[in-house]
């Protein structure tokens, strides 16, 4: 990034967090904005684990965006975890964005996160997703309903999977930032590694294509990632639960892990823009989202958890 460009009074530079209610469409918006895929998408709640830190850049300035893991009530380490990563987040940030669904009924999980931007002074900017599937008139009174019970300092109603109103949520969002540099180069479009995002990716279509099959004890470790010429060759496990999970996941004849794989490849490909070969495996590990040893070992960060720096 040019010096004069990053030296201008003009140009801005901060960090958003993105938080809601499992499956709002969080991931979906930040992939949007970004204009590749980086979050994890799926229709099953909880499938962002990570907080996902991703670059959007222009001539205004820079946002950095986090995506939190959805707000719940915690069943176990994991969640916790989630929990507690998603409430922290408010507080390290320059802008909250909270992600609803057009209701005009708020409802005790969105009562609780209302409670929790109620104790930080950072700027909230209310986004109604998923407009695409109501009637224009009706996000009027959506509107008028959060509007009652806090005040956000902008209400934008757009929809992620379309695109709908996404320009006009940066604009919204650039207002609220500081000035200055730029915190990363201008073609960083996120800062995990390119293993997680792997990783991330893999898990992604383990959780869409096996549907109601298998809970959230999914995880997805890479052991191995090379470049050889033109071909990128990747091992990757997935790891589950039970016995009965590992049967499914494989599938009869082995038929699901190869639809996994398929369906991973070529989004991978896409990706790296090179040619890969996925090789996949899966273990068993009881009980994996209790153990602090485990979680660690697949990626997610106990000290995230203690709240120690």
């Amino acid at each position: 990034m040019s010096e004069d460009r990053n030296s201008r009074q003009t140009y801005k530079s901060g960090f958003v967090t993105l938080i809601g209610r499992p499956n709002v469409g969080k991931s979906t918006l930040m992939n949007r904005l970004i204009g590749q895929k980086i979050a994890i998408t799926s229709n099953k709640p909880q499938t962002t684990r990570n907080r996902i830190q991703t670059v959007y850049t222009c001539e205004q300035g820079q946002i950095v965006f986090l995506d939190t893991p959805g707000i719940h009530k915690a069943k176990n380490k994991l969640g916790d975890y989630m929990v507690h990563v998603a409430v922290r987040s408010l507080e390290e940030v320059d802008v909250i964005l909270w992600l609803v669904e057009p209701s005009d009924y708020i409802g005790a999980g969105d009562q609780h996160i209302i409670e929790q931007l109620k104790r930080v002074k950072t700027p909230v900017i209310l986004v109604i997703n998923k407009i695409d599937k109501v009637k224009k008139e009706a996000v009027y009174a959506f509107i008028d309903t959060y509007r009652k019970a806090f005040d956000f300092q902008e209400i934008v109603p757009l929809s992620a999977l379309k695109g709908t109103n996404t320009e006009e949520l940066v604009q919204c969002i650039f207002k609220y930032l500081p000035y200055g540099e730029a915190f990363y180069d201008e073609d960083t479009v996120t800062d995990q590694p390119m293993r997680q995002i792997v990783a991330e990716l893999i898990r992604e279509k383990a959780l869409r294509l096996l549907e109601e099959e298998i809970p959230h004890g999914v995880a997805v470790t890479i052991e191995g990632m090379k470049e050889k010429g033109k071909i990128c060759h990747i091992n990757a496990t997935i790891i589950c639960e039970r016995e009965s999970h590992k049967g499914i996941i494989i599938g009869k004849g082995g038929q699901m892990l190869k639809k996994i794989g398929s369906a991973a490849r070529t989004e991978i490909e896409h990706m790296l823009e090179m040619q890969v070969n996925l090789e996949l495996w899966v273990k068993v590990k009881k009980d994996w989202r209790d153990s602090d040893f485990l979680l660690k070992n697949f990626g997610y960060n106990p000290k995230d958890i203690s709240g120690s720096e």
